[in-house]
């Protein structure tokens, strides 16, 4: 609607506003400008949720049992187990709940209203549907609001949709399937004024704005299982019914046996018992305590524990561009100036140097340094562009800044930064008066301003009239000069003259100017136009009318005397700026897709600017059809385009295309859905309240620390303190070490599991004594994973981890050779326990002594299997004996403490052990070492045989 048409819509009166009563009844009537809180569980019903699962089921078990067994201290180290876990996962879960509150801070403001013809402040969450807002620089938006009138109004939107540079705003009807991001009339709660000043009606509050439209999405988002969480789920079920299927099946066979139901019982428990991990719960908590401190020194924060693992799944990461992929300082490029002969790349000027530290050189078309004497023209568009401009350019200090920084627009802070460049590359003793005119520190001095005309949408330009360095004062009747940059269109209307790379003016070829400013724009740089003009301010006496006629003249199009006339607006050239990539974001790009992990663009920016970016940074090699042309364009979609596809479609097409480009919140949603549905492992990074609901379906959200807002960092499951893509690179590298340790600990402990197990099974079923009792399976399984599995997490990463590509997501927990290793090792572990204890009763030794030996011969074994762990097909002397010292540590302590457990008397008789003589403990070396002998030649065997080449294998 017409601003005045949308006013009538909602019966108020533009110049007055609401009355007070009427602003309490619409209050009344539709609640306070407050995004409700969705609400859910109560907390302990949250908290009783955490136990809802197949291992804690066995965990909980073990428990009672062991305190059945009146062992007190093993039931509460296993209850201990499992309340630390349930307590990890009740903070997950309270994600969804604490973004949505960060949502409510962001509209926590304040806000100027006209109400009743007064201009009055109040709490934002008193504004109303109808309330007439005055916006000024600084604001933050209180409620979603179309502008009825603006000057020189722009808004950061960037929380919201993505957009990198402020957003120019008029108060204009527009059509009504305007995409979002280009709704140039609205100014959406959560956003903020960066200049100008506007006045908006209030259309929409709470709920009903767009940012309450994500708080719906964020409750309403799935919370997604990390592959590791949903294998160990279905593991453990798995894990369940064998025990309790083996537990009563040996049971069974025991009575047949003629044993009493009692002694079965007491057997059946010491099976469960001997073949829960116990250890598995704490080891994989701890394992990726280890990676999330990893991951903190290389600048990456977790939030969420299986979120380490989960990085390591990784398959595709969607990547924010500004920030992240890029340096978010926006840096010149190139500067044009036109010649006679209308060419392009002649009169085309290189910049090097990223960001904004003023560092970097300036090169002619010839690829020589620039010369002031022969480049004149371009000393005068670097000065425009320094000159027409309200940044200001900040150096780095010892204390508040690490690093260059700009205040105000970053395009005009790297047109500062392009100036300051060429100041510092000069000589100053040859060009002392050139770098007095072109450095920015120096300009407001020699060149005061006397007037200005600030930027605005319709107007496309702005222009500012300084006095010459020739004047002594800027004071009447003195010769000044006008600077103006904007839009090629504009410019070049207003300009019927150009100035050549000498300083001659020349006559203006247009074809040739939007020739070279559509050559700049195929690149992706923004390019802006600039001009001058130079003028005399005659003598007035009168210093209101002096300052009406300085102003009057930054008119380009109006000449206020004959001299003016007679001197056309000069058109200066084109300087063609980027948001230029990391290099080490390239780095870790290439690394990320030869790693076989998929990288996307997902941003707010325009296709051009996004696809020129991902050219540089070599995304589309990683999303392209293998047959398709080096030549060929990079794969994008906008978010527009997004729309008219249907969902049976999207996850195809998201698959193919590397570029998403002006992206809506739910579009960024469906587009995790979409690639999701396809069974890909999603990591998705944002850092505005726009992509906290993706952030929260991905499977590992990803928030910047730096410049992200408080929704997303609630949202996500990692933080990157550097907003360095770079860092999710190396996240990537050490969740793929977690996995592959955590694979190491699984290799090792679950034959040592299974061996126990088939100890104590065999007896039952052929009606033995049981060489194993309930107590000194938990000793075995509790003492043995602290301090022989737990070293196993502090494994060096391996040289080709990131040279492998993803896992698959299907993959279960336990591959093949896993299954095969764990039943061959616990068949070598019972038939040595086994024999031990036999042997043990055949030398006359008690039944202590002879189930001691076994628990030793157990013991041993983990110990020398462990080398084996360490590489699940590679030979044991394939890692390097001494490159885990904590391994080490670990067998020392193990043979310490089963030394105390079999010779201290008190402890002795509590786990019911003996002590045994030197004839025993060479005999279980001699086990030990056969059991690490049989399992290596086994890998040799397979090996040679089969030429298995496992991915995964650790």
């Amino acid at each position: 609607m017409p601003a005045a048409q949308a006013a009538d819509h909602l019966s108020v009166e533009p110049r007055a506003g609401l009355s007070d009563a009427e602003a309490a009844a619409r209050l009344e009537r539709d609640g306070p400008n407050i995004i409700t809180t969705q609400r859910g569980r109560p907390w302990w019903l949250r908290f009783l949720a955490q136990f809802h699962a197949p291992l804690i089921y066995i965990l909980l078990a073990a428990t009672i049992i062991t305190l059945f067994l009146g062992e007190y201290v093993d039931s509460t180290v296993i209850f201990a187990v499992v309340l630390i876990n349930s307590i990890i996962g009740y903070i997950q879960e309270s994600r969804a709940a604490r973004a949505i509150s960060a949502l409510a801070r962001e509209m926590t403001t304040e806000a100027t209203v006209r109400r009743g013809g007064r201009r009055v402040r109040l709490a934002a969450s008193k504004l109303v549907v109808g309330d007439l807002v005055l916006l000024e620089p600084g604001d933050k938006v209180p409620a979603d609001l179309r502008l009825l009138r603006r000057h020189d109004l722009h808004a950061d939107e960037s929380p919201l949709t993505g957009e990198s540079d402020p957003v120019s705003k008029h108060a204009d009807a527009l059509d009504e399937a305007t995409v979002l991001a280009d709704r140039r009339n609205m100014a959406y709660a959560g956003t903020l004024i960066t200049r100008g000043t506007g006045e908006g009606l209030v259309i929409a509050t709470a709920d009903a704005t767009e940012v309450g439209r994500i708080s719906a999405m964020i409750a309403s988002a799935d919370t997604i299982a990390t592959p590791l969480t949903r294998k160990i789920s279905d593991f453990s079920r798995v894990l369940l019914i064998a025990i309790l299927a083996l537990a009563a099946v040996a049971f069974i066979v025991g009575l047949f046996h003629g044993r009493t139901p009692t002694e079965m019982f007491m057997a059946s428990v010491a099976l469960a018992v001997s073949a829960i991990p116990e250890g598995l719960p704490p080891a994989v908590t701890i394992m990726l305590a280890v990676g999330v401190s990893r991951m903190a020194q290389r600048r990456a924060i977790i939030r969420n524990l299986p979120a380490v693992e989960a990085l390591g799944s990784t398959t595709v990461i969607c990547s924010d561009k500004t920030g992240t992929l890029t340096q978010n300082q926006m840096t010149v490029e190139a500067a044009w100036i036109a010649t006679n002969d209308g060419s392009t790349e002649a009169t085309t000027y290189r910049f090097t140097g990223v960001g904004y530290e003023p560092r970097g050189e300036i090169t002619n078309p010839s690829h020589e340094p620039v010369d002031p004497e022969r480049d004149v023209a371009l000393m005068e568009l670097l000065r425009c562009g320094a000159l027409c401009n309200d940044a200001s350019l900040l150096a780095p200090d010892d204390q508040d800044r690490q690093r260059w920084i700009i205040h105000g627009d970053p395009t005009e802070g790297a047109l500062i930064v392009a100036a300051t460049k060429l100041a510092t590359t000069l000589d100053r003793s040859r060009h002392a008066e050139t770098i007095a005119d072109i450095d920015p520190e120096r300009l407001s001095e020699r060149w005061p301003r006397l007037a200005a005309i600030p930027f605005e949408s319709d107007r496309q330009y702005m222009a500012t009239l300084h006095a010459h360095p020739s004047n002594h004062a800027p004071s009447r009747g003195t010769n000044a000069t006008i600077y103006l940059k904007g839009s090629t269109e504009r410019v070049l209307a207003l300009c019927n003259a150009a100035i050549s790379p000498d300083g001659h003016v020349i006559e203006l070829d247009q074809d040739a100017v939007h020739r070279a400013a559509a050559s700049l724009a195929r690149r992706g740089l923004r390019v802006l136009a600039f001009a001058m003009r130079a003028v005399h301010i005659p003598r007035v006496n009168d210093p209101e009318q002096e300052h009406e006629l300085t102003h009057a003249m930054l008119d380009p199009s109006e000449t206020h005397s004959d001299a003016d006339a007679e001197h056309p607006l000069i058109f200066l050239g084109l300087q063609g700026m980027l948001d230029p990539p990391r290099e080490e974001a390239k780095t870790a790009v290439t690394r990320c897709q030869a790693a076989g992990v998929r990288v996307k663009m997902i941003t707010g920016d325009h296709a051009l600017t996004a696809t020129t970016i991902a050219g540089m940074l070599g995304i589309e090699a990683g999303n392209r059809d293998s047959n398709a042309n080096e030549t060929d364009s990079i794969p994008h979609i906008t978010g527009a385009a997004m729309e008219k596809i249907a969902d049976s479609d999207l996850p195809e097409i998201a698959e193919q295309t590397g570029v998403f480009a002006r992206m809506t919140p739910e579009q960024k949603l469906r587009l995790v859905k979409a690639l999701q549905s396809r069974g890909q492992i999603v990591a998705m990074t944002g850092d505005g309240v726009n992509d906290a609901p993706a952030l929260r379906q991905a499977d590992i959200g990803i928030a910047m620390g730096i410049t992200g807002t408080e929704a997303a960092k609630d949202a996500a499951d990692m933080i990157l303190a550097n907003d360095n893509f770079a860092s999710i690179e190396a996240a990537v590298e050490e969740g793929r070490a977690v996995y592959a340790n955590l694979t190491k600990f699984i290799v090792w402990t679950l034959p040592t599991n299974a061996g126990q197990g088939l100890v104590i099974l065999l007896a039952m079923m052929i009606g033995a004594t049981l060489p194993i009792l309930p107590v000194q399976a938990l000793y075995i399984n509790m003492v043995s994973a602290i301090l022989l599995g737990m070293p196993l997490i502090f494994e060096a990463k391996e040289q080709d981890i990131m040279d492998r590509p993803p896992r698959d997501p299907s993959r279960p927990l336990l591959t093949h050779e896993m299954v095969m290793r764990t039943g061959f090792v616990g068949i070598l572990l019972c038939v040595g326990a086994t024999a031990m204890f036999h042997w043990q009763l055949g030398r006359g030794e008690s039944e202590e002594a002879a189930r001691t030996a076994a628990v030793s011969a157990i013991v041993f074994g983990q110990i020398l299997y462990l080398f084996s762990a360490r590489a699940l097909l590679r030979p044991a002397w394939s890692v390097p004996l001494w490159s885990n010292p904590w391994l080490w540590a670990g067998i020392a302590a193990m043979l310490l403490v089963q030394g105390v457990f079999v010779y201290v008397t008190p402890i002795a008789s509590l786990f019911q052990f003996a002590p045994l003589d030197l004839a025993a403990l060479g005999f279980i070396a001699l086990i030990g070492v056969l059991i690490f002998a049989i399992i290596e030649i086994e890998k040799m065997i397979r090996r040679t045989v089969h030429q298995t080449n496992d991915p995964d294998a650790p």
